[in-house]
């Protein structure tokens, strides 16, 4: 009977030792890193969170290119003081979305941040950016072109149409030779289209190409979510663009519907570096024939 009773008692302190553990592992916080990886001289890249983050180390501070999710500003700051003792004093955001603008409030007021004009009406709509969140909202923006700083520290931004979003920048770096592409070139695989926020793939290929004929002197491509690129591969993502718009254009002239066109679709072979996920290429034949049939 003890014999038993001592059993019995084991069995719950384990059954109390395996849910302990459980609780413990869903209130741990998750551990937030950031991957830090030296682009070219004072240019890094700051990983993991959301978008690819660009820390630029000017005579004056330190400019950021995207913030990431909300709650990872202390980490990237973290990982900054790694690199430089300057602080931050500005932030460009490449467009609207929380993965690229959710930790804007974790470097002050103090901070200038810009955007291009559509991505401070995107950011307008968001529930981040309501109330005091408002100080948080790009302050500097620009429509065609901006420049900001001089010679070794000159930031150049451009917009070439909508893609994305309705107001994608594009950040060079023309010292280094550099260019973050935000996600207008987010990674080797069909973009995602966000059409509630002006993104078009429509326009998407041609935004693309002009980015590509009118930029000059880049050798190196930050994507928004992928690694460092060549410039080659930008404009080999301009033509999968291009081709994958016009199948879906083909195919509405022929009066197929969504699903004849996405079924159909292979992956050229052409681009056999490219991942395809079955429901991204379906959401982006859906929204170029809204666009079509509007």
């Amino acid at each position: 009977m003890r014999r038993r009773t001592v059993l019995g008692a084991l069995v719950a302190a384990g059954a109390l030792s395996i849910a302990a553990r459980g609780f413990q592992a869903q209130t741990l916080p998750v551990l937030k890193v950031v991957e830090v990886q030296r682009v070219k001289g004072n240019l890094y890249l700051l990983k993991g969170g959301g978008g690819n983050t660009a820390v630029f180390v000017t005579e004056l501070g330190v400019v950021l290119v995207d913030t990431k999710l909300v709650g990872w500003g202390r980490p990237m700051l973290d990982a900054i003081k790694t690199l430089t003792t300057r602080p931050v004093t500005a932030i460009i955001n490449t467009h609207a979305h929380g993965d690229h603008t959710g930790s804007n409030e974790s470097f002050g007021t103090a901070v200038e941040i810009v955007a291009h004009e559509n991505t401070r009406t995107n950011m307008e709509r968001m529930e981040a950016f309501k109330g005091d969140k408002v100080n948080f909202l790009p302050k500097l923006m620009f429509k065609e072109k901006l420049s900001m700083g001089t010679g070794a520290d000159k930031i150049d931004l451009y917009y070439f149409g909508a893609g994305h979003t309705s107001g994608d920048a594009w950040v060079v770096f023309p010292a280094l030779r550099v260019l973050h592409a935000g996600d207008m070139f987010a990674a080797k695989e069909p973009p995602l289209i966000d059409t509630s926020n002006g993104g078009s793939g429509l326009a998407y290929p041609e935004s693309l190409a002009k980015a590509a004929a009118t930029l000059s002197n880049v050798e190196a491509v930050i994507t928004g979510h992928g690694g460092v690129m060549t410039w080659k591969d930008l404009e080999e993502y301009a033509r999968f663009n291009r081709d994958f718009r016009d199948v879906v254009v083909d195919g509405f002239n022929r009066g197929l519907g969504v699903a004849d066109i996405a079924d159909a679709w292979r992956l050229p072979a052409r681009y056999k570096d490219y991942t395809a996920p079955p429901a991204r290429v379906r959401a982006n034949v859906q929204a170029i024939l809204g666009e079509l049939t509007r």
